[in-house]
């Protein structure tokens, strides 16, 4: 009951006040109002200046309501109270009349902006209020409306360009990665969200010399690409049509060309030109394992040059530090001799992944699957049977080093398993269960007979 009858005086308030300092030219008003006025002043500062938020409330009220062009702190401290005053209130009538407030200071300090303005230094812009009216909106405001809080960020962003605030731009690309989610038919609004997006935080950046606010501002950029990657917008169709007009003109920038590459093969959109135009751009600039894994992947599969694709492979794995990550190259590097049917070359680089990074099971069951599809070493269709018996040690060994590959090898090891010879017809060729038997030929590893 009293929180009520609180709200009712409090909602009162803002008709029962006359704004006489606006009525009559004045920041303060004049004669006895201007006194009222600067003892409401004093009192609100100095509490707020203790962080005394609830007992500076009334006072400032009577500011804001009275005199609303005496200060710009009338408003900034507006702000300090309010969102204190929502974050504590237990009352749901009460916060959402204070969250209504913590509005109508944004919109009372754009109706008198030009006023304020003269009275201070550094003026504010009509697009800093709103992209701050916005950010307040979406995290102050209960139950806010996705709809109305895109349009709030998107006219924000549009007025501030290259000036807005970089949690704007993030709280932008936030919400309409929302939008998206619930909507496809924002795609093409979201594309152009990341695109401005992307544009305007690099000159956001440059600008900022705090060293926190710098951190925070570049952690803001990556989650451009992370909240716009996450919608599920990003398709290789849209990352073209984003990417590709910029190619030319970032071609001395290593950090956007690594970006443009890092995304794109993300999201497997290696097969665009736009990806391998970046790729070579980069390598270009600044050679590393990553790139040249890149360009070796697109000279394989798009260009069809083996031999470009072969050296950018190589060079890859030269460069790489990282035994985990040259593991990892030497098992694409295998896989692509695969492709070309160079099964020796193909078996040493997919040892040389394992010999790295014993804990993969992927390098295990490819050497398997290349044993099985070239089993024939022999003219003895027996002895050429027995390559499977290896075939099945080379996926247990898998199953061993890395269980997550334990149902595939599993599935692999009944497959294989009907192929092996029979006893009876290596009985005849005087070999039985328990011996070991040598597989020749570009194999030339040695299993037990079972």
């Amino acid at each position: 009951m009293r929180s009520k009858i609180f709200l009712l005086s409090l909602l009162c308030t803002l008709t029962l006040f006359a704004q006489k300092g606006v009525e009559d030219g004045s920041r303060y008003g004049k004669g006895e109002d201007s006194i009222k006025c600067l003892e409401n002043i004093s009192l609100y500062t100095e509490y707020v200046r203790t962080e005394n938020y609830a007992d500076a409330y009334s006072n400032w009220k009577a500011v804001f309501t009275e005199c609303p062009i005496a200060q710009v702190s009338t408003y900034t401290n507006g702000v300090k109270i309010l969102r204190w005053m929502i974050a504590n209130s237990k009352d749901d009538a009460l916060q959402t009349l204070y969250s209504e407030e913590l509005m109508q200071i944004y919109d009372q300090r754009l109706k008198y902006l030009d006023q304020l303005n003269k009275i201070v230094k550094t003026p504010s812009s009509i697009a800093e209020i709103k992209g701050t009216k916005a950010y307040d909106y979406i995290t102050y405001i209960p139950n806010f409306d996705l709809n109305r809080a895109y349009d709030m960020l998107r006219e924000a962003v549009d007025l501030g360009k290259d000036k807005t605030e970089y949690y704007i731009l993030g709280s932008l690309m936030s919400i309409s990665a929302q939008k998206f989610i619930k909507d496809e038919n924002h795609r093409d609004f979201i594309i152009q969200d990341y695109i401005d997006c992307g544009n305007y935080i690099n000159s956001v950046i440059a600008g900022i010399t705090d060293e926190r606010v710098l951190e925070a501002a570049i952690n803001t950029k990556e989650n451009l690409d992370a909240y716009f990657i996450n919608s599920g917008a990003a398709d290789c169709e849209s990352l073209q049509a984003i990417y590709a007009p910029k190619i030319e003109i970032y071609k001395d920038s290593l950090e956007y060309l690594n970006k443009v590459v890092s995304i794109m093969k993300m999201l497997k959109c290696t097969s665009s030109e736009t990806f391998f135009q970046a790729a070579e751009y980069a390598y270009g600039i600044s050679p590393s394992s990553e790139s040249a894994e890149s360009l070796g992947i697109l000279y394989a599969k798009i260009k069809k040059d083996n031999n470009r694709a072969l050296q950018y492979f190589e060079e890859a794995i030269t460069m790489e530090t990282d035994a985990f990550k040259k593991a990892q190259l030497y098992y694409t590097s295998a896989i692509f001799f695969i492709s070309q049917s160079q099964n020796t070359k193909a078996k040493t680089y997919l040892q040389k992944s394992i010999d790295l990074n014993p804990n993969n099971g992927d390098p295990y069951i490819q050497l398997a699957q290349l044993y099985a599809g070239n089993h024939q070493w022999t003219n003895e269709p027996a002895l050429n049977q027995s390559t499977f018996f290896l075939v099945i040690d080379k996926l247990q060994q898998a199953k061993k080093a890395d269980p997550s590959v334990a149902e595939e090898a599993d599935r692999l090891i009944k497959t294989y398993s009907e192929y092996t010879p029979k006893i009876e017809d290596l009985f005849m060729l005087n070999i039985k269960k328990g011996d070991k038997i040598e597989i020749k030929g570009w194999i030339n590893e040695s299993t037990i007979i079972r």
